[in-house]
């Protein structure tokens, strides 16, 4: 029968030369050593080769939540082995109530918050910054993702495509890679394989990656993992990980993804409203150009299996934030992240093969990621075709995009504890003019001392000529094509500290990043105590903070602030509710303020105070629930906002939730009600057989979209995606000078393959 020799455990690592915090976590994280396979397990989620018994099980994990330091309140093991193909892990998840397990959504990337689940993080560097994730849950799905910068900036759990890729957490990565789990009355299995060609990593050889395990267990919100964590850090805090000793294949991976689209649109607002049929082909293709380096090519890329936006209602004066969703610029994204995220980031996307809300067909393009030396490399460059318009009087072809040619040249080099200093350079060159362009420089860092505190910044420059007949505005300090930040996190298990300040120039013009308001200084803080109560089974904590943020003109001019008090009440099932938030708040208008049609805000300063509500039930439910209000002064006015959103799960199969929000505005120039809602449902035949649904009401626009989308997936986001897209008008002409019926409908028939050509 085929064996797979042990595992050997400690818990010492000898490393005199680093500084003495590291030394201590080094003396006290542990290791593990995965020998080679001689045959592997079949991955069927049962464990029950031989395989795997003659194995020492990797054992000791600690809950971080809800008692850290105490034991696992349910036997863990873990074993792992590998060969000269993949990884193997094997975790053996006990439980004495197998009836509370819960399951969970049998979807890809589902929110792991709301389940059991089992998670794996391997920084396969040891650079204790930077890592993969795979997780999955009793239902058997996969997740996957990359952590950047120990997951600073990013998020957890769900939110897939609508939450983007923000710089410390990318779910967006799909990888290829294997798991199965299974239940019984002593709890539930998981079985993973994970080649190596799916992972980078430094030169073949034997070598230590950074490792930690997660245990969750859903009905009592506990988190566990094997190499120990306090509680105000998560799994992603790589730098308190363990060590994984192997000998890791040296192999160069080349994998292609063809695609073939066949689609018909049909545009109702159209001179000539007549269906287009189209057929379009393309394709990724990844080359490993070394172990560590890695160039992914794209031709005639594609946004079928991109969803749509959230709707949002915008009662300010600047720009909304819209997430990227489109698989090519999701992958390895946080090496390109520099700035203010959602407020003014030098690099974002979604600004290459869209332009008002319009598809620009995306030619060809190509990205190089990875380690050269001790520096993080990013390389992004991207053409774009002409893009044209029909207009509906006249009929003629209206340019709204012309060729361009977008660059992105990142690098960064990382030191211990946090720390690293990078660069960045981001330009639009249009292809048939050169004098139309745009050039971005910027640098940032980041400096960590100690566990708890940790300083970051950036600062940045652009340049925009003038249309021809136009004065050129300089570029640079002195014109105001400029912007810079600096902020600080402190963060212990009893606190949480954090302030900013950043200042932006009122002609600072990445064109390929996203700004939503220029020439401004904004400082912000925040205060938070945890209080935990320890002897009170079913609470958790207070969380008592205060936090405020304000914006001024470059000439001094108060245009906003907010100074928020409030109490968060944290159950031990996940529930919470907060106190009605008290908040000052103010608005400064140098010029009139147009918030609606016909409704005119008069300049000047106005000052208010306002409460905030927000509640949640158990989100491990099968029913939950979450509510919230806003009611209070708004400029010479008041407004009342409550949201609303209830989710059901029935077993791991279906999921659906409706979420609305609504406004009412009662100013003295005028009144107006407006509101958003939205369905979403999803119904997984399998883990990789699923179908989704995503309907959406604006009140301002009053159109309905729909998005319908059938994915039956095979490795690594490839597979059959059959999409739906519908948007039809439902307000009088009066209202809104457009008929009411249908504006535009889309089917999408879409398949991709991949191909590993790995030698």
């Amino acid at each position: 029968m085929p064996t797979l020799r042990g595992i050997a455990v400690s818990t010492m690592l000898a490393v005199p030369a680093l500084p003495l915090p590291a030394l201590l976590h080094a003396q006290q994280s542990p290791r593990a050593h995965a020998s080679e396979i001689t045959a592997p397990p079949v991955i069927d989620g049962r464990l029950d080769d031989d395989a795997w018994s003659g194995l020492e099980p990797l054992a000791g994990f600690t809950q971080r939540e809800p008692s850290e330091g105490q034991p696992v309140s349910q036997r863990t093991e873990v074993r792992v082995g590998h060969d000269d193909a993949a990884l193997y892990i094997g975790a053996w998840l006990f439980d004495e109530d197998p009836s509370g397990i819960v399951v969970g959504q049998t979807l890809r990337d589902a929110s792991l918050n709301d389940s059991d689940a089992f998670v794996v993080v391997l920084d396969t560097y040891l650079d204790r910054q930077n890592g993969f994730v795979f997780g999955t849950t009793p239902a058997g799905i996969e997740y996957d993702g990359q952590v950047t910068g120990e997951g600073a900036g990013g998020g957890r759990g769900g939110g897939r495509q609508q939450r983007g890729s923000a710089g410390g957490f990318n779910l967006n990565w799909d990888g290829s890679w294997d798991v199965v789990t299974t239940r019984d009355d002593r709890g539930w299995y998981a079985e993973m394989r994970i080649p190596f060609s799916t992972l980078r990593y430094g030169a073949g050889g034997a070598q230590d990656w950074g490792l930690n395990f997660e245990r969750k267990i859903r009905r009592n919100s506990e988190q566990s993992t094997w190499a120990r964590l306090p509680r105000q850090f998560g799994v992603y805090r790589i730098s308190l990980a363990g060590t994984l000793t192997l000998e890791a294949p040296a192999r160069r991976t080349v994998t292609v993804s063809p695609y073939a689209l066949v689609d018909a649109f049909k545009d109702y607002g159209a001179a000539s409203p007549e269906a287009d049929f189209g057929l379009q082909i393309g394709g990724d293709a990844k080359i490993g150009l070394n172990q560590s380096l890695t160039l992914d090519l794209t031709v005639n890329t594609d946004f079928a299996q991109a969803e749509v936006d959230d709707q949002q209602v915008n009662l300010t004066r600047f720009s909304l934030f819209f997430p990227e969703k489109r698989a090519f610029f999701l992958e390895n994204a946080g090496t390109f992240t520099v700035g203010a995220g959602r407020s003014a980031e030098l690099f974002f996307s979604r600004r290459i093969g869209l332009a008002g809300g319009r598809e620009v067909p995306i030619s060809a393009g190509a990205r190089m990621t990875g380690k050269v030396g001790d520096f993080q490399i990013g390389l992004l460059n991207i053409q774009t075709g002409e893009a044209y318009d029909i207009d509906d009087e006249t009929g003629l072809r209206e340019q709204i995009a012309p060729a361009n040619n977008f660059g992105v040249l990142r690098a960064y080099r990382e030191f211990g504890n946090r720390s690293q200093l990078g660069a960045i350079f981001v330009s639009r060159l249009n292809t048939t003019d050169a004098d139309d362009h745009n050039l971005t420089w910027g640098i940032d860092g980041r400096l960590g001392i100690g566990d708890a505190l940790t300083f970051d910044g950036w600062a940045s420059l652009t340049t925009t000529p003038a249309p021809a007949g136009e004065e050129a505005p300089g570029s640079g300090f002195n014109d105001g094509e400029y912007g810079f930040a600096g902020g600080m996190r402190y963060v212990t298990r009893d606190w949480q500290v954090t302030t900013g300040y950043r200042q932006v120039g009122d002609a600072f013009n990445p064109e390929v990043g996203f700004v939503n308001r220029r020439g401004y200084r904004h400082l912000n803080f925040r205060f938070l105590r945890h209080l935990r109560t320890e002897s009170v089974p079913w609470f958790r904590e207070f969380r008592p903070h205060i936090s405020g943020n304000a914006f001024w003109t470059l000439g001094g001019f108060n245009e906003s602030y907010l100074v928020h008090f409030d109490n968060h009440f944290a159950f031990e099932n996940g529930a919470f509710f907060q106190l009605p938030g008290f908040n000052l708040t103010g608005e400064g208008l140098e010029e009139p303020f147009e918030i609606r049609e016909d409704i005119i805000i008069p300049a000047g300063t106005y000052n208010n105070i306002d409460w905030e509500f927000r509640a949640n039930t158990n989100r491990g439910a099968p029913l939950s629930a979450s509510v919230g209000w806003e009611l209070g002064g708004f400029y010479n006015g008041t407004r009342f906002g409550p949201n609303a959103t209830v989710t059901y799960r029935y077993r791991d199969k279906l999921t659906a939730s409706v979420r609305a929000n609504y406004f009412d505005v009662q100013l003295d120039q005028g009144s107006f009600t407006t509101a958003v809602a939205q369905f979403n449902a999803s119904y997984s035949f399998t883990p990789r057989l699923y179908l989704q649904t995503n309907v959406q009401y604006n009140g301002d626009t009053k159109d309905v979209g729909t998005n319908l989308r059938l994915g039956w997936l095979d490795t690594a986001g490839t597979g059959l995606y059959i999409v739906w897209n519908d948007t039809s008008h439902t307000g009088s002409l009066e209202r809104t000078g457009i008929m009411a019926g249908p504006k535009q409908r889309q089917l999408v028939v879409k398949y991709s393959r991949l191909f590993n050509l790995t030698g």
